[in-house]
């Protein structure tokens, strides 16, 4: 059994640790709030444009009208990875970082083996993780999480979308984690570039009469670009939440973890202190048989 010193010392360490995990709880707690009014307020925006864009796509004659609609042979394909910045929230990125990894072997095996699928990655601890299985990362965009407003996120957006329209990729990838409540979060894998085209539920004849101004395909080519960068924004609010939700979730077990180990150690030391007393007294005890004998 470790002597009273020791376990004195542990006792205070483990209720220092506990300290900071509470005080990361209520910082995470704080943020998620915020956070999660953003995602919130977006959402019902985000689904009515696409909602929209999915309604006027189906009485467009040419499914191909739009440059971010042509599906190609997805020779060159791009992984746009969201994770954290930081770390201490439990599994929020190894499990979607480990979602992405599957993806690219799996759905994009070809194309990694010939080196023609890149990933992205918008958080540090993503790109470390790939870095660690050899994995290409082509660039990240982690200073997004300084100031994450729409007009910088607009910014990277347009950058991806350039790319896929020059040629360079032919299919982008966004995998993030999707917030469902704080201690829930969902990992998302969907194709964000070409635009999957609508599936038309009713007919052109089902589609309430609206007259477009200036012209029908004038409306959607500037509805696309916008939505895409709507959805790209809704997905890092996503991630964004999710994470605060997972460190106030694992910063809470952590707190609660220290609580228990603290209670365990102080029966240990009161056990310990006990049986020294009782040697003690033994000691003393027997000293005084001794003389007495």
């Amino acid at each position: 059994m470790a002597n009273l010193k020791e376990i004195r010392t542990r006792i205070a360490s483990v209720k220092t640790t506990r300290q900071v995990t509470s005080a990361m709880k209520m910082v995470s707690a704080a943020k998620l709030k915020k956070a999660q009014d953003a995602i919130l307020q977006i959402r019902p925006y985000a689904v009515k444009l696409s909602e929209l864009l999915s309604t006027l796509s189906t009485v467009l004659d040419d499914a191909d009208s739009s440059v971010y609609t042509v599906q190609r042979n997805p020779d060159r394909v791009l992984i746009v990875l969201v994770s954290s910045n930081r770390g201490l929230c439990g599994g929020f990125n190894s499990y979607v970082t480990k979602n992405a990894m599957q993806l690219a072997k799996t759905k994009y095996s070809a194309q990694l083996k010939s080196g023609k699928l890149d990933f992205v990655v918008i958080g540090k601890q993503a790109g470390k993780i790939l870095n660690s299985y050899h994995l290409p990362v082509s660039g990240d965009k982690n200073s997004l999480y300084d100031d994450l407003t729409f007009d910088n996120v607009a910014a990277v957006t347009q950058s991806i979308m350039d790319d896929f329209i020059s040629g360079k990729y032919d299919r982008v990838e966004l995998v993030y984690n999707k917030f469902v409540n704080a201690a829930i979060q969902q990992q998302v894998s969907e194709q964000f570039l070409p635009v999957l085209p609508a599936v038309a539920v009713n007919t052109k004849q089902n589609i309430p009469f609206y007259i477009f101004e200036p012209s029908l395909e004038a409306i959607v080519e500037e509805l696309i670009p916008r939505s895409l960068k709507i959805q790209f924004f809704k997905a890092l609010l996503d991630s964004y939440a999710a994470e605060h939700g997972a460190r106030m979730t694992a910063m809470h077990k952590a707190t609660d973890n220290a609580s228990d180990l603290i209670d365990e150690l102080t029966l240990t030391f009161n056990k310990a202190r006990q049986a020294a007393i009782t040697n003690a007294i033994l000691e003393v005890t027997n000293g005084s048989e001794a003389l007495n004998g």
